[in-house]
């Protein structure tokens, strides 16, 4: 974990000596949509996001929407809604909205399930009906029963791009919208395009940090699950570090290949929730989209 922490952190530093030489956001048609106009796609295939959770099942991924809008200050960009402060050559400010990710895991058909790179709240009765069961560490410990349901927010807040030579910083801080946690977040993230021909690749490296609120909110123990963990647990900040590779190639005007592969490394403070028994989390797509 402190090796990967390290490479990310690497990663983010070494651009921020090369302000004096920036570049241009948009290098190619793969990155940009057109102003004014409305970007609508849909990618088929298969994919798979694992599911840290005891219990719980992985995410299978067959389709994926896109729909996206960018005026001159504000856009609309999978379900997320922005406003951009300012804009200069080398730095963007936007205000903007932004899923919370946790929630994926106990809805299946969450936004974060649906939109792989980002819609309405979906719900799901069957997180009451999925049971932690006991396990075992050497010793037997205390059943947990039926999960009480962890709904799904919005975050809003700051949203800052830094364009470099050596790819694109962005910063993000948003704070819960609808008062479902009242738990802050914070990102950090490396994102480096390289096109060849018809090919673009995006590597992003990222870290991800996540108030106590919501860590509590979305995995602790409530009382009514099991009153022994909800003592014995007790939760704290996490800083959640990750990869994520995407790659399209482009075979005719509307139809590309697409690929994703995204690993996350669970911070410990989560990774010790008793709700869990994975410490990390990967996805996996392959298909084809169409663009309209």
């Amino acid at each position: 974990m402190n090796r990967l922490k390290l490479i990310v952190l690497s990663c983010f530093i070494l651009p921020f000596f090369t302000w004096a030489d920036t570049a241009p956001p948009c290098e190619n048609d793969l990155e940009c949509i057109e102003i004014g106009q409305w970007d609508l796609g849909i990618a088929l295939g298969y994919g798979i996001r694992s599911n840290p959770l005891k219990d719980f099942d992985d995410i299978p991924i067959y389709m994926v929407p896109t729909f996206a809008y960018y005026g001159e200050s504000w856009y609309f960009d999978n379900g997320n809604l922005g406003y951009t402060l300012t804009e200069q050559e080398s730095y963007t400010i936007n205000l903007a909205t932004s899923f919370s990710t946790d929630s994926a895991y106990f809805q299946r058909w969450d936004p974060s399930n649906i939109f792989l790179a980002g819609g309405s709240t979906f719900d799901s009765s069957s997180v009451a009906n999925n049971n932690i069961g006991l396990f075992t560490r050497g010793v037997q410990e205390p059943t947990i029963g039926d999960l009480e349901k962890r709904r799904f927010t919005y975050l809003g807040g700051l949203d800052a791009f830094i364009y470099t030579r050596v790819g694109i910083i962005n910063f993000s801080l948003a704070h819960d919208m609808l008062n479902v946690h009242q738990g802050t977040e914070a990102q950090l993230k490396w994102i480096y395009n390289l096109p060849v021909q018809d090919w673009n690749f995006e590597l992003q490296l990222k870290l991800d940090w996540k108030s106590e609120e919501i860590v509590d909110y979305y995995y602790g123990v409530r009382e009514s699950e099991s009153p022994y963990w909800n003592q014995a647990f007790k939760s704290k900040s996490a800083l959640n570090a990750g990869i994520e590779l995407t790659s399209t190639y482009v075979m005719t005007q509307h139809w590309d290949l697409l690929f994703l592969a995204r690993y996350t490394r669970i911070a410990d403070a989560i990774a010790e929730s008793p709700l869990l028994n994975e410490e990390y989390t990967s996805t996996f797509y392959i298909g084809s989209s169409y663009r309209f």
